[in-house]
């Protein structure tokens, strides 16, 4: 990511940006079913068309938030295909993501309370199994942003991306010692090496376009990055493509990809076919 100041978004900078999915998963008997696949309530006030979730066959659908702020909704998905739908427009700065090398990290017992959740270990981010890693690789960057970016240029150049080199249940200590993944594995790495730094970070999931990428672009997916807390807030790094991006558009957020799944089952589902897109 490069250390250069981004101006401030002038309106002529605006781009809207459609984005969407469909998505079918086969159950073989009815199966309780959480999904969480709408844009991040944060960026409510940018949707210009709601990306209101459509189901075929249609069935009825609870919302709740949980426990990290997320927009959820519940469903019994029935015995068969079931079908997962939306579309919406969101209206977008069309500016990268800020680079703001001059914050600094906060000593721990200065940190807010409800963000030292996301110092500790988790499920996907092995941070008390990389420690003594992470200090021999960090001990010597800069302190603040410096650091943050350190470790995204560290797994950047460690871990090289292969769709084919997954899986649901790789951790951020596997994908260091196999040196291949996807974007969220490159991202659970980050994060534990932040937490082991005593730099709280939190996964983050949603849309990422391809505005102002040159081609080829690969196939459209749903993106991970992460947030690390730094000075009075948390600020947007992504260790898989390394550079300020435009069009970033929040799902969910949480302590790994086990809080954000799209889409979790409660009995045994088969996803049949997958499309995003982000334009």
């Amino acid at each position: 990511m490069d250390s250069q100041h981004h101006p401030a978004p002038s309106p002529s900078d605006a781009v809207e940006i459609r984005v969407g999915f469909d998505l079918e998963l086969r159950c073989p008997q009815p199966t309780p079913m959480i999904v969480t696949l709408g844009v991040h309530a944060s960026r409510a006030a940018d949707l210009l068309e709601p990306d209101t979730l459509q189901t075929t066959p249609e069935v009825p659908l609870r919302s709740y938030v949980d426990s990290f702020g997320n927009h959820c909704q519940r469903l019994l998905a029935p015995a068969g295909v079931l079908r997962l739908q939306a579309r919406g427009l969101v209206a977008d700065s069309g500016r990268p993501d800020p680079v703001l090398p001059e914050l600094q990290q906060r000593p721990v017992d200065e940190l807010p309370d409800e963000v030292l959740l996301f110092l500790l270990s988790s499920r996907y981010c092995e941070s008390d199994l990389l420690t003594d890693l992470a200090w021999s690789l960090f001990a010597e960057t800069p302190t603040g942003w410096g650091r943050v970016q350190a470790i995204c240029d560290a797994v950047h150049r460690h871990v090289r991306f292969d769709y084919s080199r997954t899986s649901p249940t790789k951790s951020a200590l596997t994908t260091y010692q196999t040196q291949e993944g996807v974007c969220r594995d490159f991202t659970h790495l980050a994060i534990a090496f932040c937490r082991c730094m005593n730099i709280p970070a939190r996964y983050c999931t949603g849309y990422l376009s391809d505005i102002g990428v040159p081609p080829p672009h690969s196939a459209m997916d749903f993106a991970a990055w992460f947030e690390a807390y730094l000075g009075d807030g948390w600020h947007v790094f992504d260790p898989r493509n390394n550079s300020p991006r435009i069009g970033r558009i929040l799902i969910a957020r949480g302590r790994d990809a086990a809080d954000v799944a799209l889409t979790t089952s409660f009995g045994p589902s088969t996803l049949e076919s997958f499309q995003v897109w982000t334009a």
